[in-house]
Parts: C-alpha cells; sequence; structure tokens
C-alpha cells in the first residue's frame, strides 16, 4: 500500500536524496502599477516556503522583455503573454530569432488591453486618438507593441498622436491625473489599480474596440480576441465596453531541475485561493486551465505535475 506524504516532506525527501538543488532564481515580473509585481510577490513567497533554501529575486519586467530574459539567461521565470510569447517561439513579430530557452509552466487569466481616457479629451473611439497626447509604455512592454497595433487597426501610427513613453503605468496615471497627457494605454486585469488611481481625481471613460478593429487585429496576430470590460468595472463606468483580450501565463528557463519546477506548478495549484486574493481572475483556476497548450512548449516538471492529476 502506497503511503501518501505531505508536500514538504516529499520536498524535503527530495533534497535529501539530492532530486532537487536549492539556489536563487530571478524572477522578472512587470511594470510598477500593473497587476504581475503583486502577484510575483505572492508566488515568491509561496515558492520559497515549499522549496527549502530556494530563493526568489522578484524584479520589474515586461510580456516581450520577460520571454527574453529568460531566453538569454537573464532570469529563470517570467510572467509572459500569450499574443507574444508565440511570436518569440516562431522568432516573428518582436523577436528577430527563435527563443529557444523557454518553456512553458502554466497560463493563469486573461489579460485587458485598456485605452482610457479622460471624460473631457473628446475621446470615444481608437479612431479618435489622432493628434492626442497619448502615455505608453517602453518597448518591450506587450502593452506598447499592442498600442501600435491598435492604431495600425485604424490607419494611424505614432506620428500620428503625441506620444510619450513612460516607465510604468503609475507614471502614465500621474500623467493623466496633472492633466498632461490625455489616455494612456496598459495591458492587465479588471480593475487596474493606476486606473483607479486616476478615476479617484479625474472623470475617465474607457475607449471601446469594434468589431473591425478586432477582425484587423486578429489578422496581425491571431491570439487577440474580443472581451468585455462589464460595466460597474471602474467608477461611473455604466456599460460593457468591449475591448481586446489575450492571456497571461508564466514561463521558466528549461534548464531548471524538473523537480523544483514540478514543486513550483504543484505549489500553485495547491494555493489558488492565495492568488485570488491578489488577481480574482483567478479565483476558478484549474489545472486543467492550467495546462492548455498555447504553443509554448512545458517544461517537463510541468508536464509531470499535468499529467499526475489528470490534466494532461
Amino acid at each position: 500500500m502506497i503511503r501518501k506524504i505531505s508536500l514538504a516532506a516529499a520536498v524535503a525527501a527530495a533534497f535529501a536524496a539530492g532530486a532537487v538543488q536549492a539556489e536563487s532564481i530571478r524572477f522578472m515580473t512587470g511594470p510598477q502599477g500593473g497587476s504581475w509585481v503583486p502577484l510575483g510577490g505572492s508566488l515568491k513567497n509561496m515558492w520559497e516556503k515549499a522549496v527549502p533554501g530556494l530563493q526568489v529575486q522578484t524584479m520589474p519586467g515586461a510580456g516581450i522583455a520577460n520571454i527574453r530574459g529568460v531566453d538569454e539567461g537573464k532570469a529563470e521565470v517570467g510572467f509572459g503573454n500569450s499574443i507574444t510569447s508565440v511570436d518569440g517561439v516562431h522568432g516573428r513579430g518582436s523577436f528577430k530569432q527563435k527563443v529557444t530557452k523557454v518553456c512553458q509552466l502554466a497560463n493563469l487569466y486573461p489579460q485587458y488591453f485598456q485605452v482610457v481616457a479622460l471624460a473631457d479629451s473628446g475621446i470615444n473611439s481608437i479612431a479618435d486618438l489622432k493628434g492626442k497626447s497619448i502615455a505608453i509604455q517602453p518597448k518591450g512592454n506587450t502593452a506598447e507593441l499592442i498600442s501600435s497595433q491598435i492604431l495600425q487597426s485604424v490607419g494611424l501610427s505614432y506620428q500620428s498622436a503625441k506620444v510619450s513613453f513612460v516607465n510604468s503605468y503609475t507614471d502614465a496615471a500621474s500623467l493623466l491625473k496633472d492633466g498632461h497627457m490625455q489616455v494612456f494605454t496598459l495591458g492587465t486585469t479588471v480593475p487596474a489599480s493606476s486606473i483607479m488611481d486616476v478615476a479617484a481625481g479625474r472623470d475617465i471613460k474607457l475607449v471601446p474596440v469594434t468589431d473591425e478593429i478586432v477582425a484587423a487585429m486578429r489578422k496581425m496576430n491571431p491570439g487577440y480576441t474580443k472581451g468585455f470590460i462589464k460595466a460597474g468595472s471602474y467608477p461611473k463606468q455604466d456599460k460593457d465596453v468591449p475591448v481586446i483580450i489575450y492571456s497571461t501565463h508564466l514561463v521558466v528557463s528549461c534548464s531548471l531541475p524538473e523537480q523544483e519546477v514540478y514543486t513550483m506548478v504543484k505549489t500553485m495549484a495547491a494555493n489558488v485561493a492565495d492568488l485570488a486574493a491578489i488577481n480574482k481572475s483567478m479565483a476558478d483556476l484549474t489545472p486543467k486551465m492550467m495546462a492548455e497548450d498555447i504553443g509554448v512548449p512545458f517544461h517537463p516538471g510541468a508536464v509531470k505535475f499535468y499529467k499526475e492529476v489528470g490534466a494532461m
């Protein structure tokens, strides 16, 4: 008869046998003001408790930069966005060559690309962004890429507007609050803390997408889909707003030990409630959802767990 042992005991036994090697790993999260920073902090804490001796160093990042960072050995773990991560696997879009050292850990939740304008800006559509002042994230951020593409979808470009590149969503929110910018773009969860920050002092509006824009965006990248930010998500938002959505996931270096990665993903699955306390979009996350194939090869440690629980 097989005797069940606790996860902690199993990991401790693995360490004693030399199956898992304690180490320090670097975890690229996201820009300040987005959801990846607090979520990364929660994951850091649970992984360090689950893997004896493991130290996780979190650092700012962005979707595209994180995939490059893991591939180039600058980090071992990172958040990614499905649309750009798959571009990396195929060496297209923002990636000049294929990434080969990045493995999938888990899918997490949908991301919403949000175009936020001051209510008195006269902006009611994406086409209205022509000539307006827009705060956008730097190159290497998925939200920057989507900003460029959504302008292209209506025949505009950065040259068609007054674009400023800012280091974080927090900085962009400050520019709107002060009236120095009329719009900022971001890709994150709903509600976004940086948008709520602006809404606390200024009336805002979410700029919707049309079906034509969604179709044009999907031609650029089939990973884009249409979703809705439900009415009441933000102050004075009285109706659902159609937006572009995509998925957030976690990647790891393919060179990380199998048993270590197995423990990381198993720990996540066992602590969904803690993750949902930071991001309620993850409240219903299951191993089956985590194991969905988005086109990035899975790490063997993740495969081991997903097969063990019947999710793969």
